[in-house]
């Protein structure tokens, strides 16, 4: 009797803040925390680095709709797309036939730009597909950890057999931590991966006609390279 007391006294003293129900929790659960934990780390790094790659193809989005309203290519240097879209239409001119009609050399001139276009584009969609899987699977991996620990708790009542609050809390408090944690990873990756692609989207729907129009204009006058 006085052991048994003892027990619940030890487990209803039991630290609850989270790095003690992380202490506490069995070492499947706590595999599952860990795992969860470094994919939120990369999660937010791959954010972080989207958010910068928009902010940028945003900028050059402007420069190639100024570029087309001026019918000329765009003023860049370096990387990045405007730069591959003036090498694109440059190397088009240079080795495409030119004995064909000014509309033969828009549309080769608009395909190449719209290839480069693509590839810069798909680089920086890199990333994206691992905010979708944590977004989709982080809730469910979570909830296997609540499931095992809840299960641990369940076993370890049986053989206590005791029913009390003070010692069943403190172990369903553990196993519901693993859903926290894959909750919060899971929440920014969606919409973190929501907001990229509508800005992706929202940014090609802009390319596109700009693309067309300095076609449009080269292939009447020719290619000139822009001063930076």
């Amino acid at each position: 009797m006085v052991s048994k007391l003892g027990e619940q006294v030890a487990v209803a003293g039991r630290d609850l803040s989270i790095l003690g129900l992380f202490e506490h929790a069995d070492i499947v659960v706590k595999s599952i925390m860990i795992g969860l934990l470094i994919a939120s780390i990369v999660c937010w790094t791959l954010i972080f680095e989207k958010i910068i790659r928009l902010w940028k193809l945003h900028r050059e989005v402007g420069v190639l709709e100024d570029a087309a309203a001026q019918g000329r290519l765009a003023a860049g240097s370096g990387r990045g797309l405007v730069s591959a879209v003036n090498a694109a239409a440059q190397l088009e001119w240079t080795e495409g036939e030119r004995n064909t009609g000014s509309g033969e050399v828009r549309d080769r001139l608009e395909q190449a730009m719209r290839g480069a276009m693509r590839r810069e584009l798909k680089g920086i969609e890199k990333g994206l597909p691992f905010l979708a899987t944590l977004g989709s699977a982080a809730p469910f991996i979570g909830l296997f950890g609540t499931v095992w620990g809840i299960m641990n708790s369940f076993t370890a009542i049986a053989q206590s057999k005791d029913t009390s609050l003070a010692v069943v809390a403190p172990g369903i408090a553990e196993a519901l931590f693993a859903t926290a944690v894959g909750l919060a990873a899971a929440i920014p990756a969606v919409i973190a991966y929501n907001q990229f692609t509508v800005s992706l989207g929202r940014a090609s729907d802009k390319i596109t006609p700009a693309i067309a129009a300095i076609a449009r204009s080269l292939s009447r006058r020719g290619v000139e390279t822009p001063r930076s």
